[in-house]
């Protein structure tokens, strides 16, 4: 096995040829929640305005006292007019309020309605489908562009998958393995997980056959090998994530498999789990984490290793780099799109070179 390149650069489209990003109003739904906060800092150390949004006034002007200059336009999901006027005059929409089960619809309408853009950072297995189901025809005819799961869960491995699959237009399976030192859940995931639950009845769920499969199986633990120096670990099998919902929207595989390590899972679980605590000045966890993802076709392997810190902060400049190559045209689909369709992937993750570091292996 090799280790391979990044392969090539995106190219920009016209509208990335005429102009850049750089100054323009990006709304985040959902400012003062945890991912919203470093959402909002990334936008400021990337050029953008951030406006905070949200339905919590109160929260939005603490928020806004330190973050000099941020515009604070109050609105909730059930007041479609102080949606628009949340929206009204931005490059772009963020959302990161959960449960996306409430908020991802009305957010997205008012961002049909507005003409712009729209990114959320959903992990909701359901969310992301019905985000996919409702809004797909629509925002293709308007020629808008729509990207769910543009996060740690969803986006990432999407990327990745993408990015490794290189040349290849199908995959027999692709597996997802999080190797995660630890997981405190934000309040918000837990908030988002309680909703998921109750949709799937308490069921589990899995991407098999070329359709998502609801079972009431026990998990299974087993042993994956992971890079050194995490190597072999028990983790949880079929841990299914927003991967199943964006992988095989634009890649022809039957099944996807997902993993997560045992410890991580115990966290998620334990109800007394302390939320993430700051240990840097970036406002990031000790949370360290390993995305492995292997895709395999007609007896050939091809592998993708991410590696960074806290699952939380990576989300931001994922969510943010989106926006800005969608505002600077370095698209390739319209409509709602995952991560890997829209975007080069492996270009897409150099970007993020400061915040992950990628490696590439392939073999047969």
């Amino acid at each position: 096995m090799t280790t391979g390149t990044t392969g090539t650069t995106g190219t920009a489209g016209a509208a990335g040829a005429m102009r850049t990003s750089a100054g323009d109003s990006v709304v985040v739904f959902g400012a003062y929640g945890h991912t919203g906060r470093f959402v909002v800092a990334h936008l400021r150390e990337r050029g953008f305005v951030p406006v905070l949004s949200g339905r919590d006034a109160g929260k939005l002007r603490a928020l806004a006292e330190s973050a000099p200059g941020a515009e604070v336009r109050p609105a909730s999901v059930d007041d479609a007019a102080a949606l628009d006027r949340a929206l009204a005059g931005a490059a772009a929409v963020i959302n990161c309020a959960g449960p996306f089960a409430t908020t991802a619809a009305p957010v997205i309408e008012a961002a049909l309605r507005a003409g712009i853009p729209y990114v959320d950072v959903a992990a909701e297995i359901e969310a992301n489908v019905d985000t996919f189901a409702r809004f797909t025809e629509r925002a293709r005819a308007a020629g808008a562009v729509v990207v769910p799961a543009m996060a740690f869960y969803g986006g990432l491995g999407d990327l990745l998958a993408t990015a490794a699959l290189g040349d290849w237009t199908a995959a027999d399976d692709i597996h997802i393995a999080y190797g995660l030192s630890g997981w405190h859940p934000t309040a918000g995931t837990r908030a988002a997980g309680e909703v998921s639950h109750r949709r799937r009845e308490s069921r589990r769920v899995r991407y098999a056959n070329g359709r998502l499969e609801y079972h009431d199986d026990a998990p299974a633990t087993v042993r994956w090998a992971f890079p050194e120096p995490m190597g072999k670990r028990a983790v949880i099998d079929d841990f299914t994530m927003a991967d199943a919902v964006t992988i095989p929207s634009h890649v022809s595989v039957p099944d996807v498999h997902s993993y997560m390590t045992v410890e991580a899972a115990r966290d998620l679980a334990a109800p007394d789990t302390p939320s993430p605590a700051a240990v840097d000045e970036r406002g990031r966890s000790d949370q360290r984490f390993l995305v492995d993802v292997t895709v395999r076709f007609e007896g050939a392997e091809r592998r993708a290793v991410a590696r960074g810190q806290d699952i939380y902060a990576v989300t931001a400049p994922l969510a943010v780099e989106a926006v800005h190559r969608i505002l600077t045209g370095r698209t390739r689909a319209v409509g709602v799109a995952s991560a890997g369709e829209i975007f080069d992937a492996r270009d897409f993750l150099r970007a993020l070179s400061g915040h992950l570091t990628v490696d590439f292996v392939s073999g047969s």
